[in-house]
């Protein structure tokens, strides 16, 4: 697999990610653990086959390893290990998708690029702000502030990921010093 989306500016990103609420458009929807999630097109800068990834030490269980993105040291994100569920198994349909998120420093907005392991991609749909409920407050298996909203499509339920909060790193164990790229470096 190839590029997929072409890389958008911060504004757009800032634009697409507005905690706020869910806004309508389109959205790539992937599966994980038989289960249908999305993150808004504008986050996506592509998504490439699956491939063998360094582990970096130290790290979390949701940080899988990193990978060589054309000479860019990219940290590969485990969603269902950051959801506190079980991995599923690599398949041949397994991918990265490689996205694009926004991280406070000092102040500033930076971008951060990260990849995401899905067990498959299926396709980009239009979803419109009508047919987008806010996060359920309970009953959800994942944390609600991962949840932008939840998208109605073809009578079944989509869970739209706010990804700056889900692939948050800084979150993820805050008494690490450094990204996974940092570090593999560093080693």
């Amino acid at each position: 697999m190839s590029a997929l989306v072409p890389h958008t500016s911060s504004a757009a990103l800032t634009a697409a990610h507005t905690p706020a609420a869910a806004e309508p458009g389109q959205y790539l929807t992937f599966m994980l653990a038989g289960e249908v999630f999305a993150i808004g097109i504008l986050a996506i800068k592509e998504i490439i086959e699956y491939h063998s990834l360094t582990e970096v030490p130290m790290m979390p269980a949701c940080v899988r390893g990193v990978i060589n993105l054309r000479g860019a040291v990219v940290p590969v994100m485990d969603p269902l290990a950051r959801f506190g569920r079980k991995s599923t198994d690599v398949t041949k349909r397994t991918c990265i998708v490689i996205v694009e998120t926004e991280v406070e420093n000092e102040g500033r907005l930076e971008r951060q690029v990260i990849g995401v392991v899905v067990d498959a991609v299926n396709e980009v749909l239009e979803i419109a702000s009508s047919d987008i409920e806010p996060a359920p407050a309970f009953g959800a298996r994942i944390r609600s502030e991962f949840i932008l909203g939840v998208g109605k499509v073809k009578g079944k339920f989509v869970i739209l990921l706010d990804v700056n909060h889900v692939l948050s790193i800084d979150e993820v164990n805050p008494s690490t010093a450094g990204t996974p790229a940092e570090l593999a470096v560093a080693h």
